[in-house]
């Protein structure tokens, strides 16, 4: 199976760098954006298969990313980071799309896990679009 494309969105650059070059070590194809805005205009220009996304940025925060993100690549899945639970940032996260929700700091394993899980559900649903629907019973 091919590597994930990954974008990467936090403001926080010393956290950002950091977690990029582990993703890099990893051997896996990682963007990153600075903020909201950044990463919308990062997907304009070219999709990814998953985005790792910081919930509380300033200007547009996750939540708001989240929604644009899902109206530009609907099919990228999102894991959301956060340092802060709220079981209501979790349900809208969840009815936004959001794959899954993290806590700050997350270990390296877990986060590659869940892309692993994130990406692999991403090229199933599209390999279940492409196929054609099985034939219709003769009457």
């Amino acid at each position: 199976m091919p590597k994930p494309r990954i974008l990467l969105v936090d403001d926080e650059e010393r956290f950002r760098t950091n977690l990029q070059k582990m993703l890099d070590a990893q051997g896996l194809t990682v963007r990153a954006a600075s903020s909201g805005a950044g990463a919308l205009e990062d997907l304009k220009r070219s999709p990814c298969d998953v985005i790792v996304l910081d919930i509380r940025m300033p200007g547009m925060d996750g939540l708001a990313t989240l929604k644009e993100i899902k109206s530009i690549n609907p099919e990228a899945e999102v894991i959301i980071l956060s340092g802060h639970a709220s079981m209501d940032a979790a349900m809208e996260i969840n009815r936004l799309g959001g794959y899954d929700y993290l806590m700050k700091p997350c270990p390296l394993e877990d986060l590659l896990l869940k892309i692993e899980a994130a990406y692999e559900k991403k090229v199933d649903r599209e390999k279940s679009q492409r196929q054609p629907p099985p034939p219709k019973p003769e009457p």
